[in-house]
């Protein structure tokens, strides 16, 4: 074995291992949330998701875009037409529809399955993120959707009354 094998395999080893520490290291959060400026439940489901990822990680990127042709964002995203709510967020490159817990989003992202671009709390349901009326809740489900698939994510039940 040679000098200069021996000294390249502690380098590798090095650099192997500092890869590595890299990948396992937390990403930076990316919130991009596009609505009608004319819409204030959407910038408290802004809020309930940074609160949510900055606990996380500390390392939130979160804007709003204004938009007056928000069904353009939605159609150009793959958003179903039976699934559209008032905003559409792009976080970490997947899309999020409507009023979608920032727990759920966490687990999209953690778990990024095949087939699926994103998903969805279709409507705007009374006691989703963003839109709290003291503790009542419509009953509603967060929906995982892709180009050719469909299911449910999680389901939240209505409040008792």
């Amino acid at each position: 074995m040679s000098i200069r094998s021996l000294t390249r395999t502690p380098l590798r080893l090095a650099l192997g291992l500092s890869l590595a520490a890299c990948a396992g290291a937390a990403q930076a959060t990316s919130i991009a949330m596009y609505r009608d400026p004319n819409c204030g439940c959407c910038l408290a489901w802004l809020s309930h998701a940074n609160e949510h990822f900055a606990k996380l990680d500390g390392q939130l990127t979160s804007k709003t875009i204004d938009s007056e042709n928000i069904a353009a964002v939605k159609a150009d995203n793959g958003v179903p037409a039976d699934l559209v709510s008032c905003h559409t967020a792009i976080v970490d490159g997947m899309v999020i529809e409507g009023h979608v817990p920032a727990a759920d989003i966490e687990r999209l992202l953690t778990e990024r399955p095949d087939g699926i671009t994103g998903l969805a709390v279709a409507g705007m349901p009374l006691g989703s993120p963003g839109m709290e009326m003291g503790n009542r809740r419509q009953a509603y489900q967060v929906i995982a959707f892709g180009p050719d698939k469909r299911l449910v994510w999680s389901s939240y039940p209505a409040s008792a009354q």
